[in-house]
């Protein structure tokens, strides 16, 4: 029985505390936060289609999401050399790398480094193969 008469004692004492806490409690008002659209320009579809060294926000936001989609693709690349990065996935690697801002790599766990070995497999792969010696012919 003692303690059932501590838990009545300390609960009484934790509702007194709680009752006397939230009448102290002041809400304070903010002033208003000023409205964007008096700026010409400055709207979020002009934002979304400002172009950003050839690609709009919205291209970067797609290759981030088709990025995420290979990435299996990107992990077995750097951890087995399997080199079968499909043409999405390196349009992808292209936009982000070349056009969108390198931090985008890393919300998916990939470096600027990495990146920019991923851009330059990409790059080789849409060259082509490269000719054989024994296919340049000599005169």
């Amino acid at each position: 029985m003692p303690t059932l008469d501590r838990s009545i004692i300390l609960l009484i004492t934790l509702f007194t505390c709680l009752a006397s806490c939230t009448g102290a409690i002041r809400v304070i008002e903010a002033p208003p936060l000023p409205v964007a659209t008096s700026n010409p320009g400055h709207s979020l579809a002009q934002r979304l289609e400002a172009a950003a060294g050839g690609a709009t926000l919205v291209d970067c936001w797609d290759a981030l999401v088709e990025l995420k989609s290979c990435s299996n693709e990107i992990i077995l690349f750097f951890l087995n050399g399997e080199t079968s990065l499909g043409a999405s996935c390196c349009a992808a690697v292209d936009i982000i790398t070349r056009s969108c801002w390198p931090a985008m790599l890393t919300s998916l766990g990939f470096t600027p480094e990495e990146g920019n070995i991923l851009r330059g497999y990409c790059d080789a792969k849409a060259a082509g193969p490269a000719p054989s010696p024994a296919s340049s012919s000599s005169p």
